[in-house]
């Protein structure tokens, strides 16, 4: 194992544990890119350098210390409003109102994103409610945001997007209903801003509150895990979830062969439900 590959590996080491994201050889190529502005503060110029610099004492009082800068750079917080359409649509459209009918005596849901990056997938189910506001009256819904990522969750508690952001999956008329145009960017309306919350989260770690969720989005997350990894979170995800709740996953995700805790929900793309509902609810047919 030369120098460079031992360095390379110290860095997938990092991530993993901190994350439990893997680096695999496909991804190598990013590496060098991805941590360039770490570089460039720190005076170094490449990934051997910076693993000499990991143990030492850098830390700069209000900064992370330069191992978790390093985690934050690796991070992919690829992500825009209303991302995968069609998916989104079913919420409205079905997997809200469901859960609501379940929901009818307490007037209160819980949703959960997590790995929610920088807040748009968060802010847009909050643009969906606001949208139909005459439905949801009278109704608590919480909407909670997390991310491992310390400078994601920041970003998405302050709800403030460049041009380009806000034009990814947004209208114009979306952008003037929910945003309002300030000297640092495009923050979305107070009002809407209002009905999430955002903190700092691992995923694989115990759930971010003792409340069960009615739905929880975890999309394009578990891509990054090995089989491992993505067990353990699916057991987490599993803790997390009213038994008759739903879990939506990315496009390009799925429980099959990965899990025993979830069935894929009939008729609905990307959405999963427990086992225990699905043969709850397979009874109830059956009788």
């Amino acid at each position: 194992m030369d120098a460079s590959h031992a360095s390379y590996q110290i860095i997938a080491d990092l991530l993993a544990e901190r994350t439990g994201q893997h680096l695999t050889e496909s991804r190598r190529w990013r590496v060098a890119t991805a941590l360039s502005g770490v570089f460039r503060e720190h005076g170094i110029s490449n990934i051997d350098q910076l693993v000499c610099l990991l143990d030492l004492p850098m830390r700069t009082p209000g900064k992370p210390d330069l191992s978790q800068q390093v985690v934050e750079a690796l991070l992919n917080n690829e992500t825009y409003f209303f991302r995968d359409k069609p998916t989104f649509d079913q919420l409205p459209l079905d997997i809200l109102p469901t859960i609501a009918e379940r929901r009818a005596d307490t007037k209160h849901i819980s949703i959960w994103c997590a790995g929610c990056s920088t807040g748009q997938e968060v802010h847009s189910i909050a643009m969906l409610i606001a949208d139909m506001r005459e439905r949801w009256e009278g109704w608590t819904i919480d909407i909670l945001g997390t991310d491992v990522s310390h400078r994601a969750i920041n970003s998405a508690r302050n709800g403030v997007y460049s041009q380009f952001e806000v034009q990814r999956g947004l209208g114009v008329s979306q952008m003037l209903t929910h945003f309002e145009e300030t000297s640092q960017g495009w923050q979305v309306a107070e009002g809407t801003r209002a009905m999430s919350r955002f903190q700092q989260h691992n995923l694989l770690g115990e759930p971010p509150t003792r409340q069960k969720f009615d739905l929880i989005l975890c999309r394009n997350v578990l891509l990054y895990f090995d089989h491992q990894t993505r067990e353990k979170a699916f057991d987490r995800l599993h803790c997390a979830l009213a038994d008759d709740g739903f879990l939506m996953l990315g496009a390009g995700e799925t429980v099959v062969g990965q899990t025993r805790a979830f069935v894929p929900s009939p008729k609905r793309p990307s959405l999963y439900e427990t086992s225990h509902s699905a043969a709850k609810t397979s009874l109830l047919v059956a009788s």
